[in-house]
């Protein structure tokens, strides 16, 4: 019998393609507030930290004023959602490989991610994905990536070892996070971050598409 195992997904860039919808909030919070509006790329560097320290970082601001900055982001996103114009699609493959996953007997599915567990449970009810996932862990209740604590607060409410766990994502934050937790990781080409980048930051495989994930995971973990 397969030990088990807990396999954690990023969400923004690995599982939804949300870059579009953060970069124009983005730049519409930096002109509300009198500032120039990042660039695409610039905003696309900073997807999966919490979104006040990605203001912070991308405004080069002081917390508060950071957290003022995230108020109005979200209130963009809110009025986005109030009239059902919402741009975030599943990335092809995703569903799929979610769904052998969880067919999977030894397998346990989680979620770590910047985007606040709100917008992580509207998006998992959007794409009927919500009885994939046994726990969600969000800056609302750990620090941002890279700190390893979405990681060690996943495998102390399932009780799978660090060890056991592997860590999917398109950024170095993803594997900062997994590798300082003592999990495997696994990069994605296909969202935020370059290649080189994810190589630079210690992910133990890197793959191109959804349909290699099931032997990477089996690869990392033997």
């Amino acid at each position: 019998m397969t030990a088990p195992r807990l396999i954690m997904f990023d969400m923004d860039g690995t599982l939804i393609d949300s870059g579009a919808v953060i970069a124009l909030h983005m730049a519409t919070t930096f002109r509300d507030h009198g500032l120039d509006a990042p660039t695409q790329e610039m905003s696309h560097s900073v997807i999966g930290l919490s979104l006040e320290l990605a203001m912070e970082r991308l405004a080069q601001c002081d917390a508060e004023t950071a957290i003022v900055m995230a108020g109005t982001y979200r209130n963009h996103y809110r009025a986005m959602l109030a009239v059902g114009d919402a741009h975030e699609p599943l990335y092809a493959g995703a569903l799929d490989a979610l769904n052998r996953l969880k067919a999977h007997d030894a397998s346990i599915l989680g979620i770590a991610t910047g985007k606040g567990l709100s917008g992580v449970n509207r998006i998992l009810a959007l794409h009927a994905l919500a009885d994939h996932f046994v726990t969600l862990q969000t800056p609302d209740h750990n620090p941002s990536k890279p700190h390893p604590g979405m990681i060690l607060r996943a495998c102390a409410e399932t009780g799978i070892d660090p060890a056991c766990t592997v860590m999917i994502g398109d950024t170095t934050f993803d594997m900062e996070l997994g590798r300082s937790a003592g999990a495997r990781t696994i990069g994605v080409t296909w969202g935020y971050h370059a290649r080189v980048a994810l190589e630079e930051s210690g992910a133990h495989i890197i793959i191109e598409d959804y349909a290699d994930l099931d032997d990477a995971i089996e690869k990392v973990l033997n």
